[in-house]
């Protein structure tokens, strides 16, 4: 009989079962990898020396080194930052499953019988301990097909092997700039992102191999990711208000305020011959020239206007070249979005002329443009169904 082909229906239930048993790709770089495997060389070295300097205080003759400590070397130095790697986790779930082997030998006898319920037992003492750490499950195994029956054990080696191998981690790794023993207390519940993750987390139900804050701290990172991708691929002709309504430098200041209130618009860009901009008008400019402008009185706009009928020197009375503001920053339409987030955020630019490469006005960003694309952007993406 042929076996299925998992690449015949990548969506099939067998394919996704088989393509369960292919491992992930590492994700660490070989500066990373030298780092655990260096670590894990030294530590066991030093836990190694000072075990056999330091000699047994009660005289036996068990090794000085206990076989699971390999395992927990992988997790100090391999993933400082899991909840199965922290200290209590390595010295309490090693220690107290030893004492579940030593248990478990003294009253059973048996290691055929002895040895599975040794290691339940400490699975289920390092869950209520809070101290889980796969190696515990080890070192009861060891115990109890060892037939080690003095309690003795679990103090040394076990447990002086994991306090020198923690010591030993933690020099290490603060050396390396990996911060061990890493924080694992869960924050206060608050309302917001925090409360929704914890209820998911709750809702998984599983046990996680990363701490809370670095799931947290890699679910925002990504997501900000996903946005800055999104905001690059975005440009400026894509958002922009096109044909916006412009004034010429002789256009006169009431045929420019009456465009303001008859349009609702914040700007009105200046455009001078060929679609060249020239100046812009903003509110600023009519209130620097009329006072306050939000006072629309009869009396109050015949006094605007008188005010703006005072003529200036080479300019022509009463038109927009009096009043605009000269010095315009525009952006082209083939920008990206990326780019003109930070000038709004700091500069106090509230609209930016954009042009073509002939440098003619084509449209309008406004802070409204870019916030409306901002929250496109923050919208999860939706895979395609397959067809």
């Amino acid at each position: 009989m042929t076996p299925p082909d998992p690449t015949a229906d990548a969506t099939s239930p067998m394919a996704r079962w088989l393509r369960a048993f292919v491992p992930a790709p590492t994700s660490v770089d070989a500066r990373e990898r030298w780092r655990v495997v260096l670590g894990a060389t030294l530590g066991i070295l030093a836990t190694a020396v000072l075990a056999r300097a330091v000699g047994s205080p009660f005289g036996h003759v068990w090794p000085w080194l206990v076989p699971p400590l390999g395992a927990s070397a992988v997790l100090v130095f391999g993933v400082p930052g899991s909840p199965l790697a922290q200290p209590w986790s390595v010295v309490g779930g090693n220690t107290v499953s030893a004492l579940a082997g030593i248990a478990c030998s003294a009253w059973l006898g048996n290691p055929m019988l002895a040895a599975p319920v040794a290691v339940g037992a400490a699975i289920g003492l390092m869950f209520a301990l809070r101290c889980l750490h796969p190696p515990g499950g080890a070192a009861a195994l060891v115990a109890a097909l060892g037939g080690v029956t003095d309690p003795r054990f679990a103090l040394d080696p076990v447990l002086l092997n994991s306090v020198m191998l923690v010591l030993a981690g933690i020099a290490y790794n603060t050396a390396t700039r990996r911060p061990y023993p890493h924080p694992q207390a869960r924050p206060a519940a608050t309302p917001g992102a925090n409360a929704d993750l914890d209820t998911v987390i709750a809702r998984y139900n599983q046990v996680l191999d990363i701490s809370r804050d670095d799931l947290q701290a890699l679910l925002e990172d990504a997501q900000l990711q996903g946005y800055q991708r999104r905001l690059a691929d975005l440009r400026c002709a894509e958002i922009m208000s096109p044909r916006p309504v412009t004034v010429t430098p002789e256009t006169t200041i009431a045929q420019a305020w009456r465009l303001f209130r008859e349009h609702r618009i914040k700007a009105l860009p200046v455009v001078g011959a060929g679609g060249a901009v020239v100046g812009i008008v903003t509110p600023a400019d009519f209130m620097r020239e009329a006072g306050d402008a939000h006072d629309d009185s009869h009396d109050e706009r015949r006094r605007r206007m008188r005010s703006w009928s005072r003529a200036a020197p080479g300019v022509p009375v009463d038109t927009v070249a009096r009043i605009m503001t000269r010095r315009v920053r525009v952006t082209s339409v083939g920008s990206h979005l990326s780019d003109l987030v930070p000038l709004f955020a700091s500069t106090g630019h509230h609209h930016l002329p954009v042009v073509d490469e002939a440098q003619r006005l084509v449209g309008i960003i406004t802070q409204s443009d870019v916030v409306a694309a901002l929250v496109r952007s923050a919208k999860p993406e939706r895979a395609e169904s397959p067809a």
